[in-house]
């Protein structure tokens, strides 16, 4: 299918649904990679969905892309911009209503896939705005709580589900910061499975056959 015109570039694997308006799954990539990185899981996904990988707005050198800036500073050490990231978050929120209504998706029905900083992005649109999302698979990443909107705690959470997995040897984001997830989803009542598998910064075999059958019995 030829891509729609919308605000963040994206590629599209089409649904094989043709009697009705098919769910959609939203994939958002890590920093410094691109739309083509997840978009290798399609083939492996339930064919009545809708995938769609999403390119990240910011530009990297010399290639790559980025929802939001990660700085390195002698002293500061490393620190991410949380104001490109609260701008990126709710880029996703409108390219998720743009494309719901370019290709006729049904918005009761919307998922989310993200990996690393695409997971980070995917848990703050979820708990910011909870009505706009169902499923929600968080792979190598975390919640920061700084890029959530105020008071976020308060919505309704009833209608959101969490498929959250990381690596135990994870050298990019420390498995500590990614296992604070399962208690604060606990906290504010959110049904939740959280995995870890024996691996670095990445998706193992196990791994995404998990997130397959999980994504399977949801839909």
């Amino acid at each position: 299918m030829t891509t729609a015109p919308l605000s963040l570039e994206h590629i599209i694997r089409p649904s094989n649904l043709t009697d009705k308006k098919p769910p959609v799954l939203f994939l958002f990539h890590g920093y410094g990679s691109n739309e083509e990185d997840l978009f290798s899981f399609a083939p492996e996904l339930p064919k009545e969905l809708c995938v769609i990988s999403v390119r990240a707005p910011y530009i990297l050198q010399p290639y790559g892309y980025a929802w939001y800036a990660i700085n390195f500073d002698n002293e500061k050490g490393k620190w991410s911009d949380d104001e490109q990231a609260i701008g990126s978050r709710d880029k996703i929120v409108t390219f998720i209503d743009e494309a719901c209504n370019a290709y006729g998706l049904d918005t009761n029905h919307v998922n989310l896939l993200g990996f690393s900083q695409g997971t980070i992005l995917s848990y703050a649109v979820a708990l910011s705005y909870p009505e706009k999302v169902k499923n929600i698979i968080a792979l190598s990443g975390y919640i920061n709580e700084s890029i959530l909107k105020e008071n976020y705690s308060t919505n309704d959470f009833d209608q959101i589900s969490f498929y959250c997995s990381h690596g135990d040897v994870d050298q990019v984001i420390p498995v500590e910061w990614a296992r604070k997830a399962p208690e604060i989803l606990k906290k504010l009542g959110i049904e939740h499975q959280y995995e870890e598998f024996p691996v670095g910064h990445g998706v193992a075999p196990q791994n995404f056959y998990s997130l397959q059958k999980w994504i399977k019995e949801k839909l």
